[in-house]
């Protein structure tokens, strides 16, 4: 029957998989989250009603809102990979503090983002949410930052690493794409990292980007994230 046929299929099975983890929840959520920052900036500007940007408005916020209910708790997680990338050894030690880095940034924005979340609920007004929420997307852009110099140092060690191998051989062809199996992950995580700093940068006044632009940065890095958690749960 063709019901067996879609119920059973191999996509629907993935999918399930798929959506049966937070992370994949949360990078669809964040799509359409940053989708609609942006949409509903362009239908502000091309002189839209209110009514017509209103639902991507409240998108935005109740999906943003979700988002944060949904990270509580992480800030834990990134502690632990923080004091295990500390502890590693024998590791280039660029990366090494560039790992610790990065999470003791995700870790405080973390940290910091639940601090705010009664506040932004409505359950329990907070006096100094605003100046919480400045300091965990300075957090955020301090962890995004040394991901994305991770990544540059990464792209450097490919390069040198090639310059190094005889593709005319055998075991150098073996190499050289496993070379540029790596090279293809990072420079799809520094665009995603790249994407994402726009947010923080915004937020703090750091660079002057309107919700066009963060929006459609947003979507970008949030697809990548949506494709990278498909193909681990494949």
């Amino acid at each position: 029957m063709v019901a067996d046929a879609v119920i059973y299929h191999p996509t629907v099975a993935h999918y399930l998989r798929f959506v049966a983890t937070t992370v994949g929840r949360d990078k669809l959520l964040r799509t359409l989250q940053y989708f609609s920052r942006f949409y509903a900036w362009y239908l502000f500007r091309t002189n839209n009603p209110a009514k017509l940007v209103a639902p991507y408005e409240a998108i935005k916020k109740q999906f943003g809102l979700t988002r944060k209910a949904l990270r509580l708790g992480k800030n834990v997680e990134h502690f632990k990979a923080a004091a295990v990338a500390a502890d590693s050894k024998n590791v280039d030690p660029v990366l090494k503090y560039c790992a610790v880095g990065r999470q003791l940034g995700y870790a405080m924005y973390l940290s910091l983002d639940a601090v705010t979340y009664l506040d932004a609920a409505g359950i329990r007004p907070l006096a100094g949410a605003k100046r919480l929420q400045q300091e965990a997307y300075r957090a955020w852009f301090a962890g995004l930052t040394f991901n994305a110099i991770a990544g540059l140092y990464t792209l450097w060690q490919l390069r040198q690493k090639e310059q190094n191998i005889n593709k005319n051989e055998g075991e150098g062809v073996v190499e050289s794409k496993k070379i540029m199996k790596e090279r293809n992950a990072t420079n799809l995580q520094l665009i995603s990292d790249l994407c994402d700093l726009t947010v923080p940068s915004a937020a703090l006044g750091y660079a002057s980007l309107d919700d066009g632009i963060v929006g459609l940065a947003g979507t970008v890095s949030s697809l990548i994230g949506v494709w990278s958690t498909w193909k681990k749960t494949a």
